[in-house]
């Protein structure tokens, strides 16, 4: 199964990532938007691996403190479109940990360097012009309480992404 562990957000950060949505869309942006059930942050892609409860295992022994994120913008990338946050020391150092973990257990991610962002719009059509752009609306803070394992699944109308395993931050 196609797994990879993530971020899932509150009401408060979706509601501000659809926004942004919004915003792309009025100014004319066309491509493959993100449904609002799957805009997440990934902290370690994993692809295709058959033993979840092992990836679970390693989660649970990697300690994680709660901490805020918070959205700083958004940009073009390639044919897509991310929206950024905020460095964050606490994420980074979590992600380090957990990635060392998932090495340290033989369990295989993509390597890519981490970059916190979520994916808005993929195949994007949009201006890259920034001027052209909506100006960005700077959102409230949010707690990250846990980390998700989640399974990703074709579906009849796109990615279907499902939680199958949970860790709650202290």
């Amino acid at each position: 199964m196609r797994l990879f562990i993530a971020i899932c957000f509150d009401d408060n950060m979706l509601n501000s990532l659809v926004e942004i949505q919004d915003d792309l869309i009025r100014s004319g942006g066309r491509g493959n938007y993100t449904p609002r059930e799957n805009l997440h942050m990934t902290l370690a892609f994993i692809g295709e691996y058959d033993d979840p409860e092992q990836i679970e295992e390693v989660m649970k022994n990697v300690t994680l403190r709660s901490f805020s994120v918070k959205l700083s913008g958004y940009q073009p990338f390639k044919d897509m479109f991310f929206a950024n946050l905020e460095e964050n020391e606490n994420l980074r150092d979590y992600v380090k940990r957990l990635r060392k973990a998932l090495l340290d257990e033989d369990i295989p991610f993509d390597r890519k360097k981490f970059l916190p962002h979520v994916t808005l719009v993929r195949r994007a059509e949009c201006t890259k012009d920034k001027a052209l752009l909506p100006e960005f609306q700077e959102s409230e803070p949010v707690r990250v309480n846990g980390i998700s394992l989640m399974k990703s699944e074709r579906g009849k109308h796109g990615m279907v992404y499902t939680e199958i395993g949970y860790v709650r931050a202290f």
